[in-house]
């Protein structure tokens, strides 16, 4: 029995109970919460509902947790119900209810659901500035920013996964510059960009331009082009694909800047001020308003970003998700702001800030980059540990938090280094079947011999991914996923490292049931551990 399914039981019969005795059954809530103990003593799962219900229909909390008590120990998929507390209700299931989460498990889409059915969601992320390599700040956000696209596809939302290319403004009149410069053999401009890669992508667009040096305009349109092709084969290498490259330069090009900033003056959302025009941002909520046309005529980055929301917008999306750096915080409260400015409703925007990335190695924070020349870039941390535990190591801590990237831990074979651990657990159960298969055991489906702690722990674990993928979509943290694998893996290697839960038969030791239902166990976890790496974009090896 699933959680999800035990929640529902643990709902019916509290409707039930409320019914035959006369109380006020609008008072149940919608949804009822299912948890696991800390304490696996206490049982396999735990509710609070008598705790949330009792004021409202006028009950102690105790008598209300002792009635359902007995309501509940009469359901064959409970083994035990007690009352704990000041009126928690801990819940013991019956062993053969939760065969159910095996069977489950072993079906196509487990950890799947519809509760984002029909909604278009444009999740942007990366975005990098089209001047240099992507740097390690954009390759959590490449490896996040997937997960939590596959995630949320998941649970049914129609995904589209964009990068916003930044080829209008200064800092691409900067590369230009340093391009010219390399070209030239002089130093970088004193706010150019520095590091081989310019170089080389200069040496590139004189090769194929020869005469670029003397047309400013062609050093920018080949090198920029470079520029990019170069950030998408690099994201391709790291298993990050986008649906949609958006450049920003097209909405300045097609008049839609314009468009927008028009549309703002005529609902009066834009005031003159000092020779600029200023949004009126402060009457949705942002901290200050904001400049959207400078006193000189030129629009301010925010009219972009403006005329790019009503862009998204108008493609149909009903959820526009931005996942930017640490310092783009106001970017939450602005870009609300033009939302409601143009008059949609702000929830239809969602802004995700992530925090730095360090890399370590030795103890010491690793700093300089062997190509970009200022800072460690993707490819550096690809080129120490591998596309699949760079991937695993910045998904797997919550983007709200910096994190440390130890070098020397991911370098590591062993299960310290948590991405191993995962990918271990899987190749171990893949190696389980196959040796299984050679024995000829078949898998059973007596799920009543599951019996010992190890076995039940292993199977609530399995249990819990779908409300974990659902976690994770409706919060918006692909971490969860990670965390859940790792719990899965410890569960796993518990139950198979113990004398009493061998899953094949030895020498000539005759093969039981018991052998059987374990080796579908076996089975399920595998499935669970597949899915869950599918999840993050991380590989899943089935020999190591």
């Amino acid at each position: 029995m699933t959680p999800e399914a035990l929640a529902d039981l643990v709902r019916t019969a509290v409707a039930q109970l409320l019914a035959d005795r006369g109380l006020d059954t609008a008072a149940l809530p919608e949804q009822v919460t299912v948890e696991r103990p800390r304490n696996p003593e206490h049982g396999d799962y735990a509710t609070n509902i008598a705790l949330q219900l009792a004021k409202k229909v006028g009950v102690a909390p105790r008598d209300l947790a002792g009635w359902l008590v007995e309501a509940l120990q009469s359901q064959k998929a409970i083994a035990k119900a007690d009352v704990a507390g000041p009126g928690f209700i801990n819940l013991t299931i019956a062993t053969e209810a939760q065969g159910a989460i095996v069977e489950d498990a072993l079906k196509d889409g487990y950890g799947t659901g519809g509760e984002l059915q029909g909604k278009k969601i444009n999740l942007e992320f990366v975005s990098a500035n089209p001047t240099g390599p992507i740097h390690l700040g954009g390759a959590r956000w490449a490896a996040v920013g997937d997960a939590l696209g596959r995630i949320l596809q998941a649970r049914g939302g129609e995904v589209t996964r964009e990068y916003y290319f930044n080829d209008a403004g200064a800092q691409i009149d900067r590369f230009v510059r340093s391009l010219i410069a390399a070209a030239k053999g002089e130093p970088a401009p004193e706010d150019g960009y520095a590091g081989t890669y310019v170089s080389d992508i200069a040496a590139e667009v004189l090769r194929r331009e020869p005469g670029a040096l003397s047309d400013p305009e062609t050093v920018r349109k080949v090198g920029v082009g470079l520029m990019f092709d170069e950030i998408k084969r690099s994201l391709h290498d790291f298993g990050t694909d986008f649906d949609v490259f958006f450049h920003e330069d097209s909405l300045h090009q097609s008049g839609r800047v314009e468009e927008a900033i028009t549309k703002l003056k005529a609902n009066g959302s834009l005031y003159e001020k000092d020779g600029a025009w200023w949004l009126r941002s402060t009457d949705f909520g942002d901290d200050k308003d904001r400049v959207v046309i400078k006193s000189d005529g030129n629009p301010a980055y925010i009219a972009g970003d403006i005329a790019y929301l009503v862009d998204k917008r108008g493609r149909g999306f009903d959820l526009c998700i931005y996942m930017l750096g640490a310092d783009h915080h106001g970017y939450i409260a602005r870009l609300k702001a033009a939302a409601a400015a143009l008059g949609d409703d702000p929830d239809s925007v969602e802004v995700l800030i992530g925090q730095m990335v360090n890399l370590v190695s030795n103890g010491q924070p690793v700093r300089m980059s062997k190509r970009a020349g200022t800072v460690i870039t993707m490819e550096d941390l690809v080129d120490a540990v591998g596309v699949d535990a760079a991937r695993y190591a910045m998904i797997r801590s919550s983007v709200d938090s910096s994190v440390d990237i130890d070098l020397d831990l991911l370098r590591k074979q062993n299960n310290e280094n948590p991405v191993y651990y995962v990918q271990y657990a899987h190749a171990r159960t893949s190696s389980i079947l196959r040796n299984g298969a050679d024995l000829g055991v078949t898998p059973g489906e007596d799920y009543s011999l599951l019996t010992h702690e190890l076995e039940g722990k292993l199977i609530r674990t399995i249990g819990e991914f779908p409300r974990v993928v659902a976690s994770a979509a409706e919060l918006r943290e692909p971490h969860r996923v990670a965390r859940y694998l790792e719990d899965l893996a410890g569960a796993y290697h518990r139950f198979q490292t113990h004398d009493e839960c061998r899953v094949l038969p030895r020498g000539d030791e005759e093969t039981t049931p018991l052998h059987q239902v374990r080796l579908q166990l076996v089975s399920a976890t595998r499935r669970v551990f597949a899915a869950g790496l599918g999840l993050l974009g991380v590989t899943a090896p089935e020999r190591m």
